[in-house]
């Protein structure tokens, strides 16, 4: 456990006075500190109950650290204080959070181990982590054996059930068989039963039956919420069907239902992908204007459909923008406005915003790094063809110290450029790397290194380069 480390205490010391100590700490070191040096300072007579374990149990799973957490169920079972199914089922819950599933359903099942009989909320809450993180077999089994100890089905649990069903395409109808027999158990849907399902059918495009849903609900006498709403208009938007889900989200405001950032933004993707950006910018401002910050999903969708539509000023002011926010555009969306800022032949600002990733900190990884590769040759190749001889050498060794591969194509411009301005040192420099990268310059190339070597009376590196040629 924590450090043996003294606590200033008082002549005497409650449960009371340490909980509001512990309570009042942030470090959680220092909490377990006062937790520990309590029994330290008065081992022949004060004792931890309940809600001092309760709370550091709390403190400690709310810091990820739950080696420890599981350590003080252990203390209170050696000095007999009863562990509560809320406690071990807080540690469940917690687990979950930091999707780790397989841990949650051991902690339930070392309930016994503490003369803790799990109840129904417990059985529910682990079948719920299984399923939200997809763990859907061993979901399916849980639920079996849950049946098996005699738990009976409610709606919250056939809820769970359904939702499982719903996030495959396959099992799609099975979630609808439920369903529709829930009535015959005696079970009425409620609006998260009605809301799981649209939000299946939307995501495998069966949108026609998620509307149906929709106004079955509410003649049902179920709200449907805004994410309810949301996933329709998603999935209309996906099917470039944005004037329906138009009329969907003034649908919304007429029942009171406020829209959210993830609504505005699948209005927004809708209007990019129908080649609408300046609608989407519309919903932008007005989603700013109710005083809802708009997110990463926001920002990236407007900057595509911006790029796309090749409007790259309006791109470079969101762009800002969404730094000023204190989001960090990812090397997708760099990589966007540093292509689309080449395509209008704006090169300099193209290689800034290279220079501007890296103190950014973004590097490439397995996904990004065909990305980099593709961009940076690109800048290199057309900083090359606007002879800035120097702004591309710098970018040059930029890409080399990151170790992003340099093409064949981006070594033949440089090779040019440099010929061009008669820098032979940098033109050596360059022809070394890239036959030590296994890349040979183009037929005409050489061409053009000798007449540079020779014109320079360079006769003997000249003859060098022959012989490379040759012996190639």
């Amino acid at each position: 456990m924590g450090s043996k480390a003294m606590f200033k205490w008082a002549k005497t010391v409650t449960p009371a006075h340490v909980q509001q100590l512990i309570q009042a700490e942030r470090d959680i070191k220092k909490a377990l500190i006062i937790f520990d040096s309590a029994t330290a300072e008065y081992a022949n007579g004060f004792k931890h109950d309940i809600n001092t374990f309760s709370l550091m149990i709390s403190k400690l799973i709310s810091a990820n650290q739950f080696r420890l957490a599981e350590a003080l169920l252990d203390r209170m079972k050696e000095e007999k204080i009863d562990v509560t199914e809320d406690i071990l089922l807080s540690i469940c819950r917690a687990y979950g959070r930091i999707h780790k599933p397989l841990d949650s359903i051991r902690v339930f099942h070392k309930m016994p181990d503490f003369h803790c009989k799990p109840t129904e909320k417990s059985y529910i809450s682990v079948l719920a982590i299984l399923v939200e993180e997809n763990q859907l077999k061993l979901a399916f089994r849980f639920y079996r054996d849950m049946r098996k100890m005699g738990i009976p089905p409610t709606v919250t649990s056939l809820n769970v059930l359904i939702k499982a069903f719903c996030k495959n395409s396959g099992t799609m109808d099975k979630a609808m068989h439920l369903f529709r027999t829930m009535s015959n158990h005696g079970f009425e849907p409620d609006s998260y039963t009605y809301g799981t399902l649209i939000n299946g059918l939307c995501r495998f495009g069966n949108i026609v039956e998620a509307k149906e849903l929709l106004q079955e609900m509410e003649t049902k006498g179920c709200s449907p919420s805004v994410i309810t709403y949301t996933s329709i208009i998603h999935g209309l938007c996906q099917l470039n069907n944005v004037d329906e889900a138009v009329r969907l989200l003034e649908d919304m405001k007429d029942k009171n239902i406020e829209p959210n950032v993830f609504t505005y933004s699948s209005l927004m993707d809708g209007f990019c992908k129908a080649g609408h950006s300046s609608r989407a910018r519309d919903i932008f401002g007005l989603m700013v204007q109710k005083r809802l910050r708009p997110n990463m999903i926001s920002y990236s969708t407007l900057l595509n459909g911006l790029c796309n539509e090749g409007k790259i000023n309006e791109a470079l002011e969101i762009f800002d923008r969404m730094k000023l926010q204190g989001l960090k555009p990812d090397a997708g969306l760099y990589g966007k406005i540093v292509n689309r800022l080449c395509d209008v032949s704006r090169f300099q600002e193209a290689a800034n915003f290279l220079d501007e990733m890296v103190l950014c900190g973004i590097k490439p990884n397995r996904l990004t790094w065909s990305l980099h590769v593709r961009t940076h040759n690109r800048v290199i190749h057309s900083l090359c063809t606007i002879n800035d001889s120097n702004r591309a050498f710098q970018l040059y060794l930029s890409v080399l110290t990151r170790g992003i591969s340099i093409t064949v194509d981006t070594f033949n411009s440089l090779l040019k450029c440099f010929c061009n301005k008669r820098d032979l040192p940098k033109t050596s420099r360059i022809l070394d790397e890239m036959v030590i990268n296994g890349c040979i310059p183009q037929g005409e190339m050489w061409s053009t290194m000798v007449n540079c070597f020779c014109d320079e009376r360079k006769a003997c590196d000249a003859m060098k380069l022959l012989q490379l040629q040759l012996m190639d």
